[in-house]
């Protein structure tokens, strides 16, 4: 037997109240994003506690206690009058200022040759390239550090980090090569009909059209400086005066072991910087690196 509805009674059954509608688009949403939060989670949470950590009292931090009782501000204070800190940091701030202005300057012209240059040669240019992105430093630091202090008597200062980044580095000139590939070539070609020669359309034509795979590059290049803890321990560990804020950070941490809350206070200054100019620029290095790459 069929049971019959009106039109109306059809209508009232199939329309959903405002609420329904709400609680319904509410569980989409935490089913879309219940991963991107776990994951989001997993990486702020060991900031939150190194945070905290950092703004407790000696006696709380050998406590189960997660929260500061008495929030203690001058621990920061202290760390920064340790005897070297501020030292360290100008020595990385030369450090990563400087290596990424080079790196700049340097990996540019040779990527731009790469990408847009027909000559002999070429792919096996960017073949070895490649080849020197997979070399490890650690094969290499032998005889580097040979040359740096038996041959130039350099070490213990920060030049044999600086001096070789005016010589390119491969991961740099890959990133800019893979984006200026997708610059058409027509806009260099009218460039020249111009009267511009080739560093002329490098500098009017092709750096304002790259710039977020330049901020990509300038930000891993900045960030490998300041975390650089291998390079700083070759060639400065002799002269605490030129230590970086990494392997200063490891001494550190050697001489107040049992101090957690200024350990962790002094991991939050030295990672700090790193996440705020990450924040400040993450426009401009998403874009970069998601456009480098789209042609091979």
């Amino acid at each position: 037997m069929t049971t019959l509805t009106s039109p109306a009674t059809r209508s009232a059954l199939t329309q959903r109240t405002p609420a329904d509608v709400r609680r319904r688009r509410a569980l989409e949403w935490i089913a879309l994003h219940v991963v991107a939060i776990t994951a989001a989670l997993f990486f702020v949470l060991p900031f939150v506690f190194v945070a905290l950590t950092a703004l407790m009292s000696d006696q709380q931090t050998l406590t189960r206690n997660l929260w500061p009782q008495h929030w203690e501000w001058h621990n920061l204070v202290d760390v920064w009058r340790t005897p070297g800190f501020a030292i360290w940091w100008r020595n990385t701030i030369v450090y990563a200022v400087a290596g990424t202005a080079l790196t700049l300057v340097s990996s540019i012209p040779v990527a731009y040759a790469l990408a847009h240059f027909r000559f002999r040669g070429r792919n096996l240019a960017m073949m070895v390239v490649v080849a020197t992105m997979m070399l490890p430093p650690q094969v290499v630091i032998v005889p580097m550090y040979l040359f740096w202090a038996k041959q130039l008597h350099l070490s213990g200062t920060l030049w044999p980090l600086i001096i070789p980044m005016a010589f390119g580095d491969a991961f740099s000139i890959f990133l800019l090569r893979q984006f200026l590939l997708t610059v058409p070539r027509e806009y260099i070609e009218a460039a020249k009909v111009d009267g511009c020669g080739d560093w002329r359309a490098l500098l009017r034509i092709v750096l304002p059209m790259t710039r977020p795979a330049i901020a990509a590059v300038a930000l891993f290049q900045f960030f490998y400086c300041w975390n650089d803890y291998f390079g700083p321990q070759i060639y400065t560990s002799e002269n605490p005066a030129a230590w970086t804020l990494s392997y200063g950070l490891g001494t550190f941490k050697s001489a107040h072991h049992t101090n957690w809350n200024l350990t962790m206070a002094a991991t939050l200054m030295v990672m700090a910087p790193v996440v705020i100019v990450f924040f400040l620029a993450q426009k401009a290095f998403i874009e970069g690196v998601t456009l480098t790459g789209v042609k091979g």
